[in-house]
């Protein structure tokens, strides 16, 4: 996957909008739900317990990211990411930031 599959997905949530934050682009539907902070990565804020299910179902692409002591978003490697699972997580980390 590339930068640009991902807004693509992301954008194509209803409400959803791309601002910038800390100088990289983020995916909004009221609070922000995702990240690019880098051309090879991207950052979905879900639940703790939706991070650990993730990278357990998807070792090869997906790991925790912590900020400080907290597990804050599921990190994607997209060179390896399946789109599926992607616009999955997208959707779901959509849906509790209303």
């Amino acid at each position: 996957m590339t930068p640009d599959d991902v807004r693509r997905l992301a954008l194509g949530l209803e409400g959803a909008t791309e601002r910038p934050h800390h100088g990289c682009p983020s995916f909004r539907r009221r609070t922000i739900f995702a990240t690019l902070p880098d051309e090879e990565h991207l950052h979905v804020l879900l639940s703790e317990d939706e991070i650990r299910d993730a990278v357990a179902e998807s070792p090869g692409f997906c790991e925790e990211k912590w900020w400080g002591k907290q597990l804050a978003a599921v990190r994607v490697d997209l060179s390896a990411a399946n789109s599926a699972i992607v616009a999955e997580l997208l959707e779901d980390a959509w849906r509790q930031h209303d």
